[in-house]
C-alpha cells in the first residue's frame, strides 16, 4: 500500500466515525477500488459525458477571436490536458485542495460571455489574437484567487448570493449566449463575411443537429439521453463531410504529440475588465457547492455535517486552484461538471479511484493534437445546432433555481429589472458609447450589470410587502358565507 493510499484510508476511517454515510445502492462506494477493466469502462462513460462540454467553450472562444487553426487546436488540446490534471487534483485531494469525491473538472461555460467580450474588444483596439489571449489568461489567473478565498467563507455566502440572485445570473448567462449559438448555426463570422450566412445549407445542417439533440434528449434510453449532444455532433459532422464543407488541411501541419508550454501567450491585466470575472468566480463557487452536494448524495456520502462541509470547502478551493492552473496552461477556467453525477447513478460506481482513470484519459487526449485538430474542423452550423440547446438549457436551469425559491412580487421585480438591464446592455451596447472606458468595460457585460442589479435589489427590497385584502381573490367558502 502506497503512502497516498494509507493517507486516504486513515482519512476515510476518521470520516466514517464523524458522520454516518447515506444509504445507497452503489456497487462501488467512494473508497472502493474496482478492478482495472471495470474502472476503465466506467471512466470512458464519464469521458463521453463530459468531452463535448470541455472542448466546446475553447472552440467558441477561438472562433470569436478568429484564431488560426494551429492556435485553436493547441487551446483545445490544453483544455483536455488541464481537465485531466484538474480532475486528478479534485478526486485525489491534496491537503485542503480538492473534494476527494468522484468529481470531474472541465472548462466552464459561465465565462464565455466576458471572455469573448474582453477578447474581441482587445482585437478591435488593434491587439493581435495572441495578445488578447494574454489578457484573458491574466484575468482568469488572478480571478481564481477570489474563489480560493471564498472557499474559506462558504457559510457566509448564502447571505449575499441568494437563489434569486444566482438563478437570475445563470439565466442571463444562458440567454446572453444564445446570440453566439444562433450565429454559429447560421455559419459563423466567416459566413457573415463571405455572404453565405443563413444559407439554406447552413440552416438545414444546423437544424438537423438541433432536431437530433432534441429527439434523443426525450428518449427513455439513458445512454441516448446522455449522449444526445455528442451523437448530434457526430451525425452533423458526417453529413458535413458528404457536403464537402469540412476542411482538414490544417491537420497535416500538426505534430504527433504536443507538450504543454506554460505561459505560452504570456499574461497581462486590465482592472476595468476584471469586475465581471470577480462576480463569475463567486457564482462558480456557488455552482460548485451544488454540484458537489449532488455528487455526495449520489455517492452515498453525507450531505451535511463536518465531513460534508470540509469536502465542499476543499472542492471549491480545488476549483479556484484548478482555474489558476488552467490559465497557466493556456486555457480557460475549470469547474465541476454536474452531468457526471448521472453517470454515477447509472453505473452504480462512486469510487474516487475511477476519477484517476478519467484524468489519465483526458490528459492523454490533450497530448494528441489530432484530437483538437479534428474538432477545430467542425463546421459552424453543426456546432451551433448543438450549442443552441446547451445555452437554452443554461437559461432554463437558472429559471429552475429562481422557481425553487418561490416567485413572489419581490422576486419578480428583482428578476425583471436584472434581466432588463443585463440583457439590455448586451443587445444595445451603444447605450454606453458616450461613457468612459472604465464604465464600458464594467457595465458592458450583461453578467456584471444584471448580477450587480440583482444583488443590489435583493439587499434593498423588503422581504415581504403588505398584501391588501382587495388584491386577494375570495375563496369559495368566503363567497358562500
Amino acid at each position: 500500500m502506497t503512502q497516498a493510499d494509507r493517507e486516504l484510508t486513515l482519512e476515510d476511517a476518521q470520516e466514517t466515525i464523524e458522520e454516518p454515510r447515506l444509504r445507497s445502492d452503489l456497487i462501488y462506494g467512494l473508497t472502493d477500488k474496482p478492478p482495472v477493466a471495470e474502472s476503465i469502462f466506467v471512466a470512458l462513460q464519464h469521458v463521453l459525458a463530459a468531452f463535448v462540454g470541455i472542448i466546446t467553450p475553447p472552440l467558441i472562444i477561438s472562433n470569436a477571436l478568429e484564431l488560426d487553426p494551429i492556435n485553436t487546436s493547441y487551446i483545445i488540446s490544453m483544455s483536455l490536458f488541464a481537465s485531466g490534471l484538474c480532475t486528478f487534483i479534485q478526486c485525489r485531494k491534496f491537503g485542503p485542495v480538492g473534494s476527494g469525491l468522484l468529481s470531474l473538472q472541465g472548462t466552464s461555460f459561465a465565462f464565455l460571455g466576458p471572455i469573448i467580450g474582453v477578447g474581441t474588444a482587445a482585437t478591435a483596439a488593434g491587439q493581435s489574437p495572441e495578445q488578447a489571449l494574454a489578457l484573458i489568461f491574466g484575468l482568469c489567473f488572478f480571478g481564481s484567487a477570489v474563489e480560493i478565498i471564498l472557499s474559506r467563507f462558504l457559510h457566509l455566502m448564502s447571505r449575499i448570493i441568494t437563489p434569486i440572485v444566482s438563478g437570475t445570473v445563470v439565466m442571463i448567462i444562458g440567454l446572453g449566449l444564445i446570440r453566439t449559438g444562433i450565429t454559429s448555426l447560421g455559419g459563423g463570422t466567416i459566413a457573415q463575411q463571405n455572404g453565405t450566412f443563413g444559407s439554406p445549407q447552413n440552416l438545414a445542417l444546423g437544424g438537423l443537429v438541433l432536431a437530433i439533440v432534441v429527439i434523443l434528449t426525450m428518449s427513455r434510453n439513458r445512454f441516448l439521453r446522455m449522449g444526445a449532444i455528442a451523437i448530434g455532433l457526430v451525425v452533423g459532422y458526417i453529413v458535413a463531410l458528404f457536403l464537402g464543407i469540412v476542411n482538414f488541411s490544417a491537420l497535416s501541419s500538426l505534430p504527433i504529440v504536443r507538450l504543454p508550454i506554460p505561459f505560452r501567450y504570456g499574461m497581462s491585466f486590465d482592472f476595468s475588465a476584471f469586475l465581471p470575472f470577480i462576480l463569475l468566480y463567486v457564482l462558480t463557487a456557488i455552482e460548485t457547492v451544488g454540484d458537489l452536494t449532488a455528487t455526495s448524495a449520489v455517492s452515498g456520502e453525507p450531505v451535511r455535517g463536518p465531513v460534508y462541509l470540509r469536502r465542499i470547502k476543499g472542492g471549491v478551493m480545488g476549483d479556484g486552484v484548478n482555474s489558476a492552473i488552467a490559465a497557466v496552461l493556456n486555457t480557460f477556467p475549470n469547474t465541476t461538471f454536474s452531468q457526471n453525477n448521472g453517470v454515477i447513478q447509472m453505473t452504480g460506481v462512486g469510487s474516487r479511484y475511477v476519477g484517476f482513470y478519467v484524468a489519465g484519459i483526458f490528459a492523454l487526449l490533450g497530448l494528441l493534437p489530432i484530437v483538437g485538430g479534428i474538432f477545430q474542423a467542425l463546421p459552424q452550423p453543426v456546432l451551433g445546432g448543438a450549442t443552441l440547446v446547451m445555452f437554452g438549457s443554461i437559461a432554463v436551469a437558472g429559471l429552475n433555481i429562481v422557481a425553487s425559491a418561490g416567485i413572489d412580487r419581490r422576486a419578480a421585480i428583482i428578476v425583471a429589472v436584472s434581466l432588463g438591464l443585463g440583457l439590455g446592455v448586451a443587445f444595445v451596447p451603444d447605450i454606453l458609447a458616450n461613457q468612459s472606458a472604465f464604465i464600458k468595460n464594467v457595465f458592458g457585460s450583461s453578467i456584471t450589470t444584471g448580477g450587480l442589479t440583482a444583488i443590489l435589489l435583493s439587499w434593498l427590497l423588503p422581504h415581504s410587502a403588505p398584501v391588501h385584502r382587495a388584491e386577494v381573490e375570495p375563496t369559495a367558502e368566503e363567497v358562500q358565507s
